[in-house]
This record gives C-alpha cells, structure tokens and sequence, in this order.
C-alpha cells in the first residue's frame, strides 16, 4: 500500500531518503556542470497547470519518483498523484497533475519521466508474464538488473505482480551451472547443507540426471535451466513432493503457458528487469 513517507515491497523499503539520493544522483547527472541552459532562456517564470499522460496501456510505477524530482528542484510545486504504483492505466490517462512555475518544471521533465518510463515498463512486463503463468506458478525477478538499480527495479517487479528472487550473492546458495562445472554437483550441495545457517538452498539442473544425483539430499530449490516443457514436466513430477520447483532460461510470452502448465512453482526471467521496454508517458501543457 503506498503512502507519502514510505512503503515496503517484499523486502525493499523505498523510503523518502532512499527515493531523494537516487533522484539527487539523476538530477546532478542531468544538470553538471551548468545547468538548463536553454530553460534559462525564459524570462516569463509563469505558474501552469499540467497533466501527466500516459501513452499506452500501462501498470503505473515511479510516480514518488517523479513527484521528488519536482519537489527537489522547487518546493512549491505541487504534484497530485492521480493513480497509484500498480495501477493499470489505458492510453491517455491521467495518472498526476502539476501545478508550479514553468522553469522548473520543464528542468526536472525529462528525469521524471525517465523514472516513471522505466519502473512502469518493468512493472507492465512483468504483469504480463504474471497473467499467461496463472495464480499457482509464481513470476519472479534475477539478478540481471542495471547496476546500481536492483532495488528500484525488484521494486517494478512487485508492482506488476512478481516476485522476488534473492537480492545478492549472500541471500541463498544457488549452485549454478558454472559452479558444478568446477567441481561435483553432489559435493557442492553436500557442503552448501552443512554450511546453511539458515539459508535457503537452490540448485541448478540441466537434465533429468544431474536431478537423479541429487535427490534425497536436504536442500530447498531445483531449478530446471533450460528445459523444454516435456523433460520439464518429468523433472517437476519427480523433484515436486521434496522440493520447491524453479525454472529458468530463455522463457518468453509465447512460451510461458506451457511452461507453467508443467506444475512448476515459480519462473525466474531476467529480461522483465534487463530487456523490458520503457512505457511513453508526456507532459501536457
């Protein structure tokens, strides 16, 4: 539930600090070393009214982020949010209105909606993802997120409906396919399970005989990478009463439905965070 001061989504907290320093970070890299230079061109700082729109069909996320870019370049604006984050909007809604002097308005526009086109566009594609997979098979986010980032893009993620996967390389073991290529699967689970306190266990499985190897020991997660959905049903049939299942690797919309239709618990996709496309949102004045 969102409000002024802060809210909490799985384990992110986007409070008012966190949401200013990384609004600060966006305006400084805007504005070094002198400024709007072309802003400053107008002599007439006159107060107006503006709606922001969006352009399309879109699970609204960034507006505490817009709403702070003003807010950071002058006080006195005032930014209504019209539509919550998580709000599913059609084209040419109106989801804030601002009302302020022209200047700093047309300063702070481009960060703005640089902020809301992001988080909106990872928020959507998720959600999209979310309603193919049904509600028994969980979406979640990866790592592959842009530097510096993670938080507001695992942020996105809740919004659309998704879930989160772990935030860093502390969080859980999850013994990859890289890791089991430098030393022996079972080995590798072996000392994960001795070395727990407390974590949560996933391995990682590229066939239905690494899967054999590992059954009966005491971890949490299979994930099946890269399987098609028939050898994926196998796996799940055999894994699904010991663990929790998971799979991943080139997962699509097209190929969604009959990936979870295999009884899958959750689907891990990088590309809701690394390759979601920006929503169009303007500022009409």
């Amino acid at each position: 539930m969102q409000s002024e001061d802060s809210f909490f989504v799985s384990k992110v907290r986007l409070s008012n600090t966190f949401i200013k320093n990384q609004v600060r970070q966006a305006l400084a890299e805007d504005l070094y070393p002198h400024g709007d230079i072309t802003s400053s061109l107008l002599r007439d700082n006159k107060i107006v009214n503006v709606k922001l729109i969006s352009n399309q069909k879109a699970v609204v996320g960034g507006l505490l982020f817009a709403k702070s870019t003003f807010k950071q370049i002058d006080k006195k604006i005032k930014f209504t949010i019209k539509k919550k984050d998580g709000s599913l909007v059609n084209r040419n809604s109106v989801i804030a209105t601002i009302k302020g002097k022209v200047v700093p308005i047309l300063i702070g526009e481009r960060v703005a909606l640089n902020f809301l086109s992001h988080i909106s566009g990872i928020s959507t594609k998720t959600n999209q993802f979310v309603r193919l997979a049904g509600k028994k098979c969980k979406i979640c986010c990866t790592r592959k997120t842009i530097p510096g980032l993670r938080v507001v893009q695992k942020y996105a993620v809740k919004l659309g409906g998704g879930t989160n996967h772990r935030f860093n390389l502390s969080d859980e073991f999850l013994i990859k396919d890289n890791h089991i290529a430098s030393s022996n699967i079972k080995k590798l689970v072996s000392s994960a399970i001795k070395n727990k306190k407390g974590r949560k266990i996933t391995v990682e499985v590229d066939n239905l005989r690494q899967l054999k190897e590992i059954m009966g020991l005491k971890f949490n997660t299979v994930l099946f990478d890269n399987m098609n959905a028939r050898e994926l049903k196998i796996g799940v049939k055999m894994a699904k009463k010991y663990y929790e299942t998971e799979a991943s690797g080139n997962i699509n919309l097209k190929k969604i439905k009959s990936i979870s239709s295999t009884g899958v618990d959750r689907i891990s996709i990088g590309s809701i965070t690394h390759s979601a496309p920006s929503i169009d949102y303007k500022l009409e004045f």
